[in-house]
């Protein structure tokens, strides 16, 4: 893993020791869901660049290590101007992160009777 959280470093152009463990948790969070999908107890070579790519996609788009909830434009108003703002309310990043992914790991998963 040490290999990928460099990577992940330089990919992102991260260079404070601070953010390490912020980058080990959407690692583990992306090979966990790429075994999980594929039904593998390790990630093969061809997974790779692929479960890096989905934990940078994790930490950029979770905002892990940020304690403020994001916020979103709920409505906004042409006529003297109003914009107002709210928490977002979705299911989180990481439920949608297969999407994106999907062709590449169908590729390695393996049928579960």
């Amino acid at each position: 893993m040490e290999g990928k959280l460099e990577t992940m470093k330089n990919l992102l152009g991260i260079s404070e020791e601070g953010q390490e463990p912020l980058l080990e948790f959407a690692l583990q969070a992306a090979e966990e869901t790429a075994k999980n999908y594929c039904n593998l107890e390790e990630i093969p070579e061809g997974l790779e660049h692929t479960v890096v790519r989905m934990a940078m996609d994790l930490y950029r788009n979770e905002q892990f290590g940020d304690s403020t909830v994001p916020m979103a434009v709920k409505s906004i108003s042409e006529g003297d101007t109003s914009t107002s703002f709210g928490t977002i309310e979705s299911s989180g990043y990481a439920q949608t992160l297969l999407k994106d992914y999907q062709k590449q790991l169908n590729r390695y998963r393996k049928v579960r009777f």
